[in-house]
């Protein structure tokens, strides 16, 4: 069975002291290279995509151990840490915070042309934008995506890091995607949940429940728009039960109105080609899924899809100051094995020729 993972974390001020951050990507870079030599390239994108894996590493960086910094911070890290092996490994991380999250299509795309990778970028990207879209539409939770970080290998698995922010409670909340995991990119699709928050209703359209308004939505978009505005039209008295959350003010009839026009000239075959529709939005797929369950009779899920070793201290003096004469021993015993670690001569030399040793 799957199961889902999400982090929920508060927001912290203040930023990564640039000393720090250096030792985070050298850090980072020792555990990750001796995981892909002992291990192989799918376990190392297998336990970044490890909600528990992840945390626990952003602890033994250093990082603050609650916060949401931890995640653009380590993504930010791993990234660096890692983009000077990409072609040894066969590993490409993309994307980032805010505008690098936007340049993940080109970096796909870039790193496939440069590399001559054996796979269809093109379909990558597309996964890129569809778990996006579902992190921050079809999961109707209340966190606004602003980090986005996609992992692919050069056989064509894929990872997905992705965290969005609440801005009314200032809490972020951190998805997990793993290709080995995912069936079915519109059910049940992340690689677990773990949170301290369990909202009592969100809209959860990649639930299991929800197939059924998966397949209506899709009947719905097809069928003539004239039709469908009116049956939704307000001429009609429409009654909620008090615990039904979505309501007349989610019928955004100008949004609809133009979507449905849209949709109706070129229809998606399956929803999660209506989640690519442009100019589908949040509240335009809420509208849509109400005017699915009243005239479908059919409901969508509102169930909420919902700890950690420390090694050298964090940044901020919790659980206590970081110990930066740990850190540095830290290193370099990694750093020593990784020279012992048994692998061919010439593999060896590609994977340390790049690999700076500051002491």
């Amino acid at each position: 069975m799957i199961k889902k993972d999400i982090v929920d974390l508060p927001l912290h001020g203040g930023k990564c002291p640039s000393w720090l951050f250096e030792k985070m990507v050298r850090l980072s870079r020792a555990i990750l290279l001796l995981v892909y030599m002992e291990f192989g390239r799918e376990e190392l994108l297998r336990r970044i995509s490890d909600p528990f894996w992840f945390q626990a590493l952003g602890c033994l960086l250093g990082f603050d151990w609650h916060s949401s910094g931890l995640t653009t911070t380590v993504g930010g890290a791993l990234k660096e840490a890692l983009s000077p092996y990409f072609k040894e490994i066969g590993i490409y991380l993309c994307g980032g915070k805010g505008k690098r999250a936007l340049q993940t299509p080109q970096e796909i795309e870039f790193w496939g042309e440069k590399h001559a990778l054996p796979l269809e970028t093109q379909y990558l990207i597309t996964l890129s934008r569809l778990t996006a879209r579902i992190d921050n539409h079809a999961l109707q939770d209340g966190f606004k995506l602003y980090f986005h970080l996609f992992i692919f290998s050069k056989e064509g698995s894929w990872a997905v890091v992705q965290q969005g922010m609440d801005e009314t409670t200032a809490y972020a909340r951190r998805y997990h995607w793993y290709s080995k995991n995912t069936v079915d990119l519109c059910e049940e699709p992340h690689t677990g949940i773990l949170s301290p928050i369990k909202r009592k209703e969100v809209l959860n359209l990649v639930a299991k429940e929800s197939k059924a308004v998966q397949n209506s939505l899709v009947a719905l978009i097809r069928e003539n728009p004239a039709k469908i505005l009116k049956e939704v039209s307000l001429q009609n008295y429409l009654i909620f039960k008090k615990d039904h959350e979505l309501s007349l003010r989610d019928l955004t009839y100008k949004n609809l109105k133009k979507v449905l026009e849209i949709t109706y000239e070129n229809p998606p075959s399956e929803f999660k080609e209506l989640l690519l529709t442009s100019g589908l939005g949040a509240k335009t797929l809420r509208a849509l899924t109400l005017t699915a369950e009243l005239i479908y009779n059919v409901r969508a899920s509102r169930e909420d899809p919902v700890c950690y070793a420390y090694a050298h201290g964090g940044k901020d003096g919790h659980p206590y100051r970081l110990n930066r004469k740990l850190y540095e021993t830290t290193l370099r015993e990694l750093e020593e094995i990784i020279s012992k670690v048994k692998i061919s001569h010439s593999e060896k030399l590609e994977l340390f020729r790049k690999l700076p040793y500051i002491f």
